[in-house]
């Protein structure tokens, strides 16, 4: 109650400084993100982001200060908005390791974390031009009851609260990557720069990260259902309209049709020699006859993301070649799958592809049997088998490789040859690009396949594209995609 009795007050303000109205309905203060009042559609009771309620994120933190050490903190600087133009800005995107803290899902802010004080959150203080041109946001009041924030200050009093709490600290730890000079630029932080006493807080963040919650687990597998989805409907349609922009457009539509609020990245679709590109992103070349497109996707669903990858000819058939190639990868990434347990390290796993996919290569003749063989190999696949993954694309960079593998982790198992068409090789071959990318969880007794419902099999993907367009001709398709 105390809390609605504060939005109303805050409300009642509002409106005798500015003489207008807020758009919001039924008395609900927009707090700037969604909240269980404002979006009951969207957040059950308890939540402060959809899926996630307040206790796992105080459990987070709480966490996180048992891995600190003693008289020790932590500063995490929310992201910044980054400007297209000097008016235009790209579309916002949370820094990982705040939104993991605290569930705010806005620019500007700075948290600081001690084992004295608690969570501390300094809120950016919106004036009367920005709520009228970009809405309301979180402050002092929401970082106290939404975001469930020990302290709570105005960004302006930044200045004046945290010198003192760098001072009683023997070690202070930051967010590097999105650091900020509100707080960087002052002395008592460049002091403690100058003594080696400020460290990188993503050591400690990625450890927490690298073991999903069931909570977050659950957000994995529908970023994954989302983009299995949206990436069979483009594989569908790419018989009518071949082309990598319009697969592009297509697969971004139908992840945010399904709920996605962004792509992970811009969508990789390379058609015919560019799909030799590990990370091509023009997409502005018309896919032929014969050809292959190689497309790697990946949506975001409330701060989690998935990635996946599928190979396939838009026009309905596999050439003899295309399909050597592919079901060696095929084999590679069904066989580094089985390796997927608690206890075997993606380092081990990829070992396994390298010898794997050198050996067929060299069967089929792209590869010589001689010692330079190896080296030629890691020019035609310079990528590993996998990568973690979670609320950033290749999360937990921190994590090593060598690690063995816990239940609760996410990762990918993506083999691929990239073949460019200046490859001194058997013709056939040239400027061809495959890659089969799934997403595993690692459970107690093994594995999950997240993208297992999308295909990959080439019966299967010939039999999906051609009974799709039983009386398709290429006529048709050329004038339809023109």
């Amino acid at each position: 109650m105390q809390f609605l009795a504060r939005r109303l007050c805050h409300r009642s303000l509002y409106k005798r400084v500015t003489g207008c109205h807020s758009y919001s309905t039924a008395g609900i203060f927009d707090a700037g993100q969604p909240t269980a009042l404002s979006h009951p559609e969207l957040l059950k009771e308890g939540e402060i982001t959809h899926g996630i309620t307040s206790d796992e994120y105080i459990s987070r933190r709480k966490r996180l200060l048992e891995l600190l050490p003693k008289n020790s903190f932590a500063i995490i600087a929310a992201g910044s908005v980054k400007m297209m133009t000097d008016v235009v800005p790209y579309p916002f995107r949370q820094d990982a390791d705040f939104l993991y803290l605290t569930g705010c899902q806005q620019p500007g802010g700075i948290a600081v974390l001690g084992h004295d004080i608690g969570l501390c959150m300094f809120m950016p203080e919106a004036t009367l031009h920005d709520v009228t041109w970009e809405g309301n946001t979180a402050g002092v009041n929401e970082a106290l009851e939404i975001f469930k924030a020990n302290q709570a200050f105005p960004i302006s009093k930044l200045r004046q609260k945290l010198p003192g709490i760098i001072g009683e600290s023997s070690a202070l730890f930051h967010n590097v990557k999105t650091g900020t000079g509100s707080y960087m630029d002052l002395e008592p932080f460049q002091k403690a720069v100058d003594k080696g006493n400020v460290k990188d807080l993503s050591a400690y963040t990625h450890e927490l990260r690298w073991v999903k919650s069931p909570a977050e687990l659950n957000l994995m597998r529908e970023a994954s259902s989302i983009g299995c989805q949206a990436l069979l409907r483009t594989m569908f349609d790419s018989r009518t309209y071949p082309h990598e922009g319009m697969m592009a457009a297509k697969v971004e539509y139908e992840c945010k049709m399904r709920g996605a609020q962004r792509m992970a990245f811009n969508p990789v679709v390379g058609g015919g020699t560019n799909g030799s590109v590990v990370h091509y992103s023009r997409n502005d070349r018309r896919v032929n006859s014969g050809e292959l497109v190689l497309m790697d996707i990946g949506c975001e669903f409330h701060g989690y993301v998935s990635d996946m990858t599928r190979t396939w000819p838009p026009y309905g058939r596999f050439s003899p070649a295309h399909a050597e190639l592919y079901e060696l990868i095929l084999e590679t990434n069904k066989e580094c799958i089985e390796l997927c347990k608690p206890g075997v390290s993606i380092s081990e796993i990829h070992e396994y592809s390298v010898h794997k996919l050198h050996k067929g290569l060299t069967k089929f003749g792209i590869l010589k049997n001689k010692a330079s063989s190896y080296r030629l190999y890691h020019q035609l696949n310079p990528t590993n088998i996998g990568h973690y993954l979670g609320m950033d694309v290749h999360d937990c960079s921190t994590i090593s490789n060598d690690r063995p593998l816990k239940p609760g982790v996410v990762i990918t198992i993506e083999p691929g040859i990239y073949i460019p068409s200046s490859f001194d090789g058997p013709e056939r071959y040239q400027g061809v690009g495959i890659r089969i990318e799934d997403e595993v969880l690692i459970t107690d007794t093994g594995y999950e396949v997240l993208t297992g419902s999308l295909p990959k099999e080439i019966s299967h993907i010939e039999t999906l594209l051609n009974d799709y367009f039983p009386q398709t001709t290429s006529d048709s398709i050329s004038s339809a995609s023109s």
